[in-house]
């Protein structure tokens, strides 16, 4: 197999942000420890000042570092470093009572209250470096690390009676408790660093812990090395505060601050490769290590004194009955181990047999064809199951050219593909091929070819073979159906965008490309009143008749619903394209039979060309935009009344993009303070006095001045926008309401608020109002909400329970250019109406002998028969207001009394407001 080459990894991925800072932590502290090293080793003047300060800075660093790596774990690692911190601090705080000492008292006496520092950090470390969590191991792993701890302290121990116990009890001291502080010092070096070898030897070597464990274990033997040192000096009597011993305590300290520094792994890193290789070799070789220092230790120390000691004597005892027992204890699991393994075997060898036997059936029974071949295409294995798939008996094809049992075209394809691969051990192709039945039936097979040339077990070319016929079938009808409209079988938007994109991409010089939308017109009201099974068979219809309306070689979509589209080539400057759609609009003329039930719908038909289009941006874009431009004009055509055709014009496109960006800047409208309330007075037709105001939105466009609310109000209703602006209104105007009740120290004035339908279609209107009446306080009988006759004639059970529940409140109920719609008396007896307004169109020829002055008096009578007030809107003369009084309207609304007007003018009016004061204006 040739080798592959692995990509180089990224240098992120080798090192972390988190291991880069740590790595120049590590580089600044090697620095730091290595000047303080030397300025101690040279032995300078100021030596003596350098290690105690630094001393004592380097424990409260480390001693901050722990504290602060406790903060950031949990739960067992958590109280381990603190307890390693408090040690070190500890340790730290005995070393600035023994500078203080020796500064102010000029030594150090021993004990003093230095050691009891010193001393708690022999009793704080071990504890914190116990209650640090390890590795779950087996039983005999456990009993061989205490076998390895014990091997450890006993070799430590030797040594260090050897070097310093012996002699400090020789020594003795100057008192009972100095002499066994002296000894606390190296007894309890020995029992951590036992601790510290205990840990590393459960720890797993690429576990999140074991580094840092690691960094405290070399700092605490620092310290070791540094106390041993100092009691050896101090028996000999060549100890100096500033020496070189001093420096084994700095770097412990070091060390242990860059343990308490470096970043955990993440736990979901694999270190599986880091275990595998190192762990073994560090837990069995340590404990020989230290066995083998110890005896070296004691032989020298034997052969320079010639002494011998009973401490010595037990130690080597132990010593050697330790290394028995752990070689018993490894004896043991390698007979455990050895049994397991061939117990392993057995079952593996089971396995494989089972696993042999399994893939020969699998081969022989398998819907894959299995054949091993020869560069030449010879076939030197054939599985029964070719039988099965093509007909030919596995016998019949071994020891043939597989190339002469196959099509002449499909054999020369499959020889390339054989010698393509044969040259590259391992390599594979795929390919398909039509491979001829037994009984003479064509089958489309797909075939991997595999290069195991160079596998002894097989030596050949594999070709596994399957069937694929039925999936191309598959295939094939996916793809139709992908590309064509399910119930008329034409061609829908995908298919018709890819042919209108190749009509363009292969257009003559003098070749135009003409795209035709048709969107039937009545088609809902089918589907309303005789359910959507009548519908699709009026669809099919339409399909039929556009397919015998259109030439040979046009195309014919469905885009879904009720729209249809047709693609035209003809020559420039051609009629073709209009001659089509005015076929496609006369045939539609024609009724269509439904259910024994003669139909008659209409089409709205747009035209776009690629003449018109202007400049060309590539056969996708260009595709688009001629189906956009299509769709523009067919709305047009559907404008002028139906059953007709329109050819795109630009200013379509321009109103279209204008519409857009007007619906954009209404939707950051109420953000950016743009809209404004205007307020038009009620008048009460008894003493022109005003009783209210009717709030009216204006919008205040930064660039295109005052907008009219006949621009964007349609623009919020189609689009929704009417919900937010809608209760910004209500809000507003209930709060302006208030505020000129504040101001007049009178009752608000009753204020009336238009209301949608689109706000009727949601559930939550009636709470939505009550939210506004209880932020601003406005009481319910003050505010009039306004709704047309629409919202009587849609959903009637849901408006009207929502009306219902509105009247609960309070609230005064109009409904708003009464005479304009079709409510019925009967919706007028049902719904909770309080007053009726009479819209502007009867009030313009009041005073006239028409049918509007007739009508105006009857909805006044109605409304009077019904106990509900009537409002006259649009009252711009006198003798329109004399006709209305004469008639007994209530109230009174138009120029002739005042223009709606901002909220500050209008607050004058309501303060100027008095009998005939408006009549006058």
């Amino acid at each position: 197999m040739a080798a592959t080459t692995q990509p180089p990894v990224p240098a992120d991925r080798r090192m972390p942000p988190g291991l880069r800072r740590w790595a120049r932590l590590c580089v600044a502290v090697a620095v730091i420890a290595a000047g303080f090293g030397l300025v101690l080793s040279t032995g300078l003047g100021a030596a003596k000042t350098i290690s105690n300060l630094g001393l004592c800075a380097a424990a409260i660093t480390a001693a901050v570092a722990c504290l602060l790596r406790a903060t950031t774990l949990r739960g067992r690692l958590r109280i381990g470093w603190a307890l390693i911190g408090l040690g070190v601090l500890s340790w730290g705080v005995g070393q600035v009572t023994a500078v203080w000492l020796e500064t102010f008292t000029g030594s150090v006496p021993l004990p003093s209250q230095a050691d009891i520092g010193y001393l708690g950090m022999v009793v704080l470390a071990p504890a914190g470096l116990l209650l640090l969590p390890v590795a779950s191991q087996s039983l005999a792993n456990r009993a061989r690390s205490v076998l390895d701890g014990l091997m450890v302290a006993a070799s430590l121990m030797l040594m260090a009676w050897i070097f310093v116990v012996r002699g400090l009890i020789e020594a003795g001291g100057d008192s009972t408790l100095a002499l066994y502080v002296s000894l606390a010092y190296p007894l309890g070096d020995v029992v951590i660093v036992t601790i510290v070898v205990y840990m590393l030897a459960l720890q797993r070597r690429g576990g999140r812990n074991f580094a840092p464990l690691a960094l405290v274990g070399s700092g605490i033997v620092a310290f070791a090395i540094s106390d041993i040192g100092y009691a050896y000096l101090n028996l000999t009597g060549a100890y100096r505060s500033g020496g070189v011993t001093d420096i084994g305590w700095f770097a412990g300290f070091a060390l242990i601050l860059l343990a308490a520094a470096r970043p955990l792994r993440p736990l979901g890193e694999n270190v599986e490769s880091t275990t595998n290789l190192g762990a073994q070799p560090f837990g069995v070789l340590l404990p020989y290590v230290a066995v083998l220092a110890a005896l070296v230790t004691s032989v020298v120390w034997y052969a320079r004194t010639g002494q011998s000691s009973a401490v010595i004597a037990y130690t080597r005892s132990a010593l050697i009955l330790l290394i028995v027992g752990r070689q018993l204890l490894t004896l043991l699991e390698n007979r455990g181990l050895t049994r397991n393994l061939e117990t392993r075997v057995a079952d593996r060898t089971a396995e494989l047999y089972a696993s042999e036997q399994r893939f020969h059936a699998l081969v022989q029974h398998s819907s894959d064809v299995v054949t091993v071949v020869g560069v030449d295409s010879e076939v030197l294995y054939q599985s029964e199951s070719v039988q099965r798939v093509f007909g030919y008996p596995a016998q019949v094809l071994t020891g043939r050219r597989l190339t002469s049992v196959i099509t002449p075209e499909a054999a020369s394809r499959l020889a390339d593909a054989l010698l393509s691969v044969s040259g590259r051990p391992y390599a594979t192709t795929v390919l398909e091929l039509t491979v001829r039945h037994r009984d003479r039936r064509l089958r489309q097979a797909e075939i991997t070819i595999t290069n195991l040339l160079g596998d002894p077990n097989v030596g050949g070319l594999v070709l596994n073979t399957r069937d694929i016929s039925e999936r191309m079938e598959l295939q094939e009808q996916l793809v139709h159906e992908a590309y064509h409209d399910a119930l008329t079988q034409l061609a829908n938007r995908a298919l018709f965008r890819e042919r209108v994109a190749e009509a363009l991409d292969s257009r003559a010089t003098d070749g135009d490309v003409t795209v035709l939308f048709l969107d039937l017109d009545g088609f809902k009201e089918v589907n309303d009143s005789l359910g959507h099974l009548a519908g699709d068979m009026l669809l099919v219809q339409v399909a039929d008749r556009l397919t015998q309306s259109v030439r040979e070689g046009d195309v014919v979509a469905r885009f879904g619903g009720d729209e249809f589209a047709v693609l035209i080539r003809s020559v420039l400057d051609s009629q073709d394209a209009e001659g089509v759609a005015q076929r496609i609009v006369d045939e539609l003329q024609e009724p269509f039979r439904i259910e024994e039930r003669d139909l008659h719908v209409r089409g709205s038909v747009g035209l776009a060309s690629y003449a018109a289009l202007g400049t060309a941006t590539g056969s996708g874009e260009d595709a688009e935009q001629l189906m956009r431009n299509a769709d523009l004009a067919m709305y047009k055509a559907k404008a002028t009344g139906g059953s007709s055709f329109a050819t795109y014009d630009p200013e379509m496109l321009s109103g279209l993009v204008e519409r857009l960006e007007l619906e954009a800047d209404l939707r950051l409208a109420l953000e950016r303070g743009e809209l404004r309330l205007h307020y038009q007075p009620t008048i009460d037709m008894l003493d022109s006095r005003v009783i209210g105001f009717e709030a009216l939105v204006r919008w205040q466009h930064p660039t295109r001045g005052l907008i009219s609310p006949m621009s964007f109000i349609p623009l919020a209703e189609a689009t929704g926008l009417i919900v937010p602006l809608g209760r910004w209104v209500l809000a507003e105007a209930c709060r302006q309401a208030m505020e000129w009740s504040e101001q007049t120290g009178q009752p608000p004035v009753k204020m009336a608020v238009n209301v949608s339908v689109r706000q009727f279609d949601r559930t939550d209107l009636v709470a939505e109002v009550l939210e506004v009446l209880t932020e601003t306080g406005m009481p319910a009988d003050r505010l009039c909400l306004e709704m047309t006759e629409s919202v009587l004639m849609t959903d009637t059970e849901e408006n009207l329970a929502q009306l219902v529940k509105l009247k609960a409140l309070g609230i005064t109920l109009a409904i708003d250019d009464f005479g304009t719609g079709y409510s019925s008396l009967a919706y007028l007896r049902r719904f909770p109406v309080d007053t009726l307004k009479i819209d502007r169109s009867f009030v313009e020829r009041l005073g006239e002998q028409t049918d509007d002055t007739a009508l105006a008096s009857t909805i006044v009578q109605l409304g009077q028969s019904l106990g509900m007030s009537t409002v006259a809107e649009g009252i711009e003369e006198y003798g329109q207001l004399a006709a209305l009084r004469a008639m007994g309207c209530t109230f009174a609304q138009g120029f002739y009394f005042s223009r709606p007007v901002p909220a500050a003018d209008a607050g004058r009016l309501l303060l100027d407001s008095s009998p005939s004061v408006l009549e006058k204006r």
